[in-house]
């Protein structure tokens, strides 16, 4: 290894492609291939997101229609099949608080956890959530659980 066999490491030098705007001899010299006159011929053009050259844009040609509740609180639902099916795969054992859920990737550390009533629960659960369904609730204390809401 010596000066006359040094060379930058993989990946750390991009290619620079052609140089425009750099005179009439280099070929991309005069205009630098951006044609003559018009927007996109001057600096700083840059086009807006959604822009269609001056024709109504999509956005604003499709009707509106519907109501957004600002107020609406999501919450990320998980069954009553899916617990027992960690219940059989060893994966949990007989409580299931908050911190379990994200570790097994069933919810974000943001987002809100509801449990919902589709399935049937064999096992003795302690199930910690932010909400529950009425058939949810009733299914965990029957199978002989309980329910702590966060």
């Amino acid at each position: 290894m010596d000066l006359s066999n040094l060379k930058p490491a993989e990946g750390s030098v991009k290619s620079q492609g052609k140089r425009l705007g750099r005179g009439q001899g280099s070929g991309k010299g005069g205009t630098a291939s951006r044609g003559h006159n018009g927007q996109k011929s001057r600096s700083g053009y840059s086009k807006k997101l959604g822009f269609e050259g001056g024709q109504m844009p999509l956005q604003r040609r499709v009707p509106k229609f519907g109501f957004t509740n600002i107020n609406r609180i999501e919450h990320q639902g998980i069954n009553l099949d899916t617990l027992q099916k960690l219940v059989d795969e060893k994966k949990i054992k007989d409580t299931l608080d908050f911190e379990t859920l994200v570790s097994l990737r069933l919810a974000r550390k943001n987002e809100l956890v509801k449990i919902l009533g589709r399935g049937e629960l064999k096992s003795k659960l302690k199930v910690s959530a932010h909400k529950f369904t009425a058939s949810a609730k009733a299914a965990i204390e029957a199978a002989g659980g309980e329910t702590v809401t966060l």
